[in-house]
């Protein structure tokens, strides 16, 4: 077995995309679940048979890093359990399982071992279920690097840092004054000026276009680089803001920056909270006089937009059975401040539910909640068959929301039940409420106007939580949104009735629709999956769709989406019922090609709104890993994995220009004007969970640095 020299891909980024965990220079934990003897014999099977596409050193080469934040974003929630199916389930790609189970026991051992764990007594087994984060630190054993376990030298460099560095300050560490800032009202909410990008996804309505037209089809091949700022390492899909000629952004590990949005030059930088977890917060919000920005262990501080300078800070949930995080970013409304929840305790069996909360903008204080799991007794209890509430979970909302100001309703996506197959969750067919739908809710009381489900019972890791974006047409008040399953769904805003459906990549999953609700019905042998059992569908818990946010064009009533293309096997694993437990997954997997893709699991394409034809697609290799952009010069712009930038014609898709940057291109493109200039921002970033890990393991041709944050600003050459 050690002589193995098969490919040997651990794309261990996974799906919680929305997992964060402590992590300081100074953090203790308690002895691993494994021995010493297991991580040094998984040393040995990993340098044989992982090292060619993950390095020695677990730093990722052609493949995701295993080893550091990155690793410790994403997998921090999932448990050692989770970990060692993953790697049985799913690897090597082309023969999953066949090193045998103490190999993959041993190589996660390792994996541990080499993020800080301590071994311990025990050895670790398939059914050992300890969070990772409980364990490890993410902090790199230098002995990784130099292919031995190292010993008490090791052990001493990881206790001081990475590196052997001391943990880096916390707090305001540069201070500054934005000189030029305007307060943010209610109204400049409702109607923003065209030169700012005041919001994630630009406005209420979570459009991402804009009415700037100097950058046109025209003109776009002209572009030039303006400047370029590097980026913490981390997990980065950032979603900047700009106001009046100031960037505002997430920088991974809880650091918030101000920028002048012309240069690149720095104002103020502060380092919120107390560790350097959350690194994949999104989004910010600016109002009043004050920035927004929250943690991966959910906190929202709220920030002097023009010092950088702690205001306040809330915690958000009760901690006293563990800590929430999360990673969508609030939205501010009528002086409200809004925000989702994810990780881990939403998928543990406890008696407090996930949901969505607001804060009064100026002290912090909580104005109302609403749960995402109906628990018995409450409307929609009794969509979970007999389940008693205590093992109800999921109902995570780690994408932003938008918001109608007419109709006083913020929409929310919701992530699916918990663990994710329904053999798993023993939850019978009922809809599991309120997985896996839109909630519309009134702003003033958080009560809920409506909700549709998408998914019913939704059994294959096929989540809805992404984002909704408002259209009006025709009269018509609408709400787009799509999922993991790839469906376009088209409802009214104003009621949440079904209007219409589009299947934007190939699915089995579901075999027939209503033709008045919609509602779609999973195959049989879906709904009939029973424990240890491998089931088949497209697509995968890459999507379809994922958190890469479509975009409206009024000019051409289109939306315009990145999808993806593949598919996937599951094996439902058995989750015991206890408080505490439950799982975020609970499922085996293992990948395949789309059929009819030939092999290109990249997909972007535009949609009709009224009759939801497809107007243009752009297929290829490379995922496409940024929201889109489009503007009223014609223009759609998007990223990939290949780690080009490129703009196409949003009537055609005709590509009109591209650019490639120093990693895979990821996060919310956005755009903006300064002293009558048009500029384009995009960020290049890594991490993310599945729309990483899959393309990973079927396209691993397409290859980028495993390092290489950085944000890149263009233009056009100035005139003289």
């Amino acid at each position: 077995m050690l002589g193995l020299q098969k490919r040997y891909v651990l794309a261990l980024t996974f799906v919680a995309a929305y997992g964060v965990v402590r992590v300081t220079g100074q953090q203790t934990t308690a002895a691993g679940p494994y021995t010493a003897a297991q991580a040094t014999a998984g040393r040995a099977v990993y340098q044989a048979s992982c090292a060619s596409c993950h390095n020695a050193d677990l730093s990722g080469l052609n493949a995701p890093a295993l080893a550091g934040l990155q690793f410790i974003g994403s997998w921090g929630e999932r448990t050692t359990a989770d970990l060692v199916a993953f790697m049985q389930g799913a690897m090597p790609p082309d023969n999953p399982g066949n090193l045998g189970e103490a190999a993959y026991l041993n190589v996660a051992a390792f994996i541990l071992d080499t993020n800080g764990a301590r071994a311990g007594n025990q050895p670790l087994t398939a059914a050992t279920r300890v969070a990772i984060r409980t364990v490890a630190t993410g902090q790199v054993r230098a002995a990784a690097q130099a292919g031995g376990r190292g010993g008490q030298a090791g052990r001493a460099g990881a206790a001081a840092g990475r590196g052997g560095q001391p943990p880096a300050p916390r707090g305001l560490l540069v201070p500054g004054e934005v000189k030029n800032y305007t307060n943010i009202t209610d109204a400049m909410l409702r109607n923003p000026d065209p030169s700012d990008w005041i919001m994630i996804r630009h406005d209420y309505h979570a459009n991402n276009y804009s009415t700037l037209n100097q950058i046109t089809t025209g003109n776009v091949k002209e572009l030039q680089l303006q400047w370029v700022w590097a980026m913490n390492e981390g997990t980065n899909q950032p979603a900047p803001v700009v106001h009046n000629g100031t960037l505002f952004m997430n920088n991974a590990g809880n650091i918030v920056q101000a920028l002048d949005a012309r240069t690149g030059d720095l104002i103020w930088e502060n380092r919120v909270g107390e560790t350097t977890a959350g690194n994949s917060q999104r989004g910010l919000a600016i109002y009043d006089d004050k920035v927004y920005v929250t943690t991966g262990e959910a906190h929202i501080f709220a920030l002097d937009a023009r010092t950088g300078k702690n205001v306040w800070d809330t915690m958000i949930g009760d901690r006293k059975n563990g800590n929430y995080s999360t990673s969508s970013g609030p939205i501010v409304i009528k002086g409200r401040v809004v925000q989702g929840l994810g990780g881990g305790l939403c998928s543990q069996y406890r008696e407090e539910k996930c949901f969505i909360s607001a804060y009064d903008a100026k002290d912090g204080k909580l104005v109302w909640k609403f749960h995402t799991i109906a628990k018995e007794g409450e409307p929609g209890g009794d969509t979970w068959g007999k389940l008693p509430s205590l093992f109800r979970a999921g109902g995570e909302t780690w994408i932003t929301g938008s918001y109608d100001p007419d109709l006083n309703l913020t929409y929310w996506g919701t992530a699916q039940s918990k663990p994710w197959m329904r053999a798993s969750r023993l939850s019978g067919n009922g809809e599991t409420l309120y997985a896996n739908s839109t909630v519309a809710l009134d702003v003033d009381t958080g009560k809920l106007a409506w909700y549709y489900d998408h998914a019913p019972g939704e059994t294959l890791d096929l989540d809805e939580v992404f984002e909704r974006v408002l259209v009006d047409d025709n009269g018509q008040k609408l709400v787009f949104s799509a999922g993991k399953a790839g469906v376009l769904w088209k409802l009214d805003r104003r009621t949440g009735k079904y209007l219409g459906h589009k299947e934007t990549v190939f699915q089995n999953i579901y075999d027939s629709y209503d033709p008045v609700t919609g509602a779609p019905h999973y195959r049989n042998d879906i709904i009939e999956n029973q424990i240890g059992e491998w089931v088949q569908s497209c697509p995968t818990s890459e999507g379809g769709h994922n958190w890469h946010a479509m975009s409206y064009h009024p000019g051409t009533n289109q939306v315009i989406i990145p999808v993806a293309q593949s598919c996937q096997e599951m094996n439902a694993q058995k989750i015991e019922q206890v408080e505490g437990g439950g799982s975020g997954g609970g499922a085996a997997r293992r990948f395949y090609e789309s059929p009819g893709s030939n092999g290109n699991v990249g997909k972007f394409a535009a949609y009709d709104v009224r009759t939801l034809k497809e107007n243009w697609k752009i297929e290829q290799r490379a995922p496409f890993m940024t929201a889109v952009l489009s503007t009223a010069g014609g223009i759609a712009f998007v990223g990939d994995m290949n780690r080009i930038f490129r703009a196409v014609d949003v009537k055609t898709g005709k590509e009109l220009w591209q650019t490639r940057l120093s990693t895979s291109v990821q996060g919310f493109p956005f755009t903006f004007s300064v002293g009558g200039r048009q500029y384009i921002g995009v960020s290049t970033g890594l991490g993310g969970g599945s729309p990483r890990m899959v393309p990973g393991i079927l396209a691993p041709d397409v290859h980028y640095p495993s390092y290489g944050n950085a944000l890149y600003v263009f233009a056009l050459p100035e005139r003289k």
